[in-house]
């Protein structure tokens, strides 16, 4: 009986590692070029580029996440514990930029404030070419901004999620206690609540990291730009891995702060309930209407204004782009998201199964933790080390003329790119579901007589349909939105809707994308929707 336990542990363990080596194995592969290092390599890169891409890295990282920190955590306090005029329109709107992917705001924006945009060209007939001052939009300062308009949602629903739960009487206990409203702001509310916006910061901080089409869109070098450079301009397969490699630790460095920072503490209080309107504080007369016109003024840069100009061009150029080249890409956008949102929802289930079944096992804890971080690497990233291992197994297998061979492995390369990044993303509702699934049911299934497989049949698939509907959903949506990794492992004639989106912007034919940019938006706000209802609920 023992040894039956031991080996069926064991043969859970294989099946969740095996499973794990999907987000291993790329990252392993390219955390091996500095086992032996390229110098040449790196040295062409010390002397070119590599100055450049660090700077600009930390100057990105830093400012969104000290602007995404004033935006979320502000707008976060404002609509959670004080009442203000539309308070309760912008509690739920003010998370719509998040079906808004960063390269759309960028483009929407630069087309619209550029020298050739329509306000500046307004400018000058009213002043003369020379008569007027704009700032560079396409200045660093300028980069970030657009940045956090379009990142920091993250920061705001957990920060919310954590001044509504702590309610208003911890604050006037504060205030009891001699605390200035600010004061108790500063010294009780925020520290409680450090653990959601650090995490808000966190998720922040890993888009901008592994953004390509923003910082394409602005010429802004980082890392991800460098990348794709090397592999699709110089086919310098191994300049790509010294500069993944690079990003890679950036990526490590950050999760490693942010742990850091959080550490095991735990500052999340609640009254039992949210807020009711009583309870709020009642901003009056000139306080009310500032924040009135500061959600506005951030609602309408992040999603109203470059949602209006985007319908404007798209309803301009439909007769023109609304053609079979257009549904083509919407079928093969559709296509790569759904095989990998089956992919990775199945694969949840079952690292979720496993884990439900032996929750005391370190191994198998272990495995799914591993399994779950892939969200944090970037998807160029993940995009050099698939590639590199396929190249690997290919030539160990002598089925591959080298590079060029595996650079035709198109699909199934792709992918397993998409199921290393995203199956963090199906993993959260899928566990959501099983945590549901009381054991007194299951353990009275099996005492029936029901083996596991008619457990799953019969009991876990039925329960768990809406966490795997919402999960192939999250999934199916950020399949869709990704670009590094589609743009380098696509097989020919592979476009999506992301890749027709970078191909216009790269020519400034903001009008050109404007279409496949409004089907993404527009298909991107049912599950922030859904998300709005969640919350709205709990």
């Amino acid at each position: 009986m023992i040894r039956s336990v031991s080996g069926e542990i064991g043969r859970w363990r294989l099946i969740a590692w095996l499973l794990t080596g999907v987000v291993l194995v790329p990252v392993g592969v390219i955390l091996s070029a500095w086992i032996t290092p390229e110098w040449a390599a790196w040295r062409h890169l010390l002397d070119t580029v590599l100055p450049t891409l660090i700077r600009n890295t930390g100057i990105l990282i830093v400012g969104v996440i000290a602007w995404v920190w004033l935006l979320g955590v502000g707008l976060a306090w404002l609509t959670a514990l004080c009442d203000f005029p539309g308070r309760r329109f912008f509690d739920w709107a003010l998370i719509l930029p998040l079906a808004m992917p960063a390269y759309v705001l960028a483009f929407t924006w630069l087309g619209l404030l550029d020298y050739g945009g329509p306000l500046q060209l307004g400018l000058a007939r009213r002043f003369g070419a020379n008569g007027y001052w704009f700032p560079d939009i396409r200045s660093p300062g300028m980069v970030v901004f657009f940045f956090a308009l379009s990142l920091y949602p993250y920061v705001y629903m957990l920060a919310r999620a954590a001044f509504a739960g702590q309610g208003r009487r911890m604050l006037e206990a504060a205030r009891i206690l001699g605390r200035t409203p600010w004061g108790a702001f500063w010294h009780a509310a925020l520290p409680m609540a450090r653990p959601a916006i650090a995490a808000g910061c966190a998720l922040a901080a890993m888009e901008a990291l592994a953004d390509f089409g923003a910082v394409s869109v602005f010429g802004f070098q980082t890392f991800t730009t460098a990348i794709y450079k090397a592999w699709y301009g110089m086919f310098n397969l191994p300049a790509a891995t010294q500069l993944a490699s690079l990003l890679l630790l950036f990526v490590l460095a950050a999760l490693t702060v942010e742990r850091r920072m959080r550490g095991r503490a735990r500052y999340f209080a609640s009254d039992g309930h949210a807020p009711t309107a009583r309870e709020r504080i009642v901003l009056t007369g000139m306080a009310g209407w500032l924040a009135t016109g500061v959600a506005t003024l951030v609602f309408g840069l992040a999603f109203a204004v470059p949602m209006t100009q985007l319908a404007i061009w798209a309803l301009g150029r439909i007769g023109q782009d609304l053609d079979a080249r257009y549904w083509s890409l919407l079928g093969h956008t559709l296509l790569l998201g759904g095989g990998a949102a089956l992919l990775a929802s199945l694969a949840a289930l079952i690292l979720g199964l496993i884990r439900k079944r032996h929750p005391e096992d370190r191994p198998i804890r272990l495995a799914v933790r591993l399994a779950s971080s892939g969200y944090a690497l970037p998807g160029s990233v993940l995009a050099v080390g698939v590639m590199l291992a396929l190249i690997a197994i290919g030539k160990a297998l002598g089925t591959t003329g080298g590079t060029n061979g595996a650079l035709g492995a198109g699909v199934g390369a792709l992918l397993l790119a998409y199921l290393a990044r995203f199956l963090a993303v199906a993993m959260g509702p899928v566990e959501s579901g099983l945590e549901r699934i009381r054991p007194a049911i299951l353990e009275a299934a099996q005492g029936l007589g029901s083996d596991l497989w008619e457990q799953i049949r019969r009991i876990h698939l039925p329960l768990l349909r809406p966490g795997l509907l919402t999960a192939i959903l999250l999934v199916l949506i950020e399949v869709m939105k990704e670009m590094p990794a589609t743009l380098m492992l696509r097989p020919f004639g592979w476009d999506t809707l992301a890749v027709r989106i970078h191909e216009m912007t790269a020519e400034g034919e903001w009008e050109r994308a404007a279409l496949p940019a409004v089907t993404l938006v527009l298909i991107g706000v049912w599950p922030v929707i859904l998300l709005v209802r969640k919350t709205a609920r709990r």
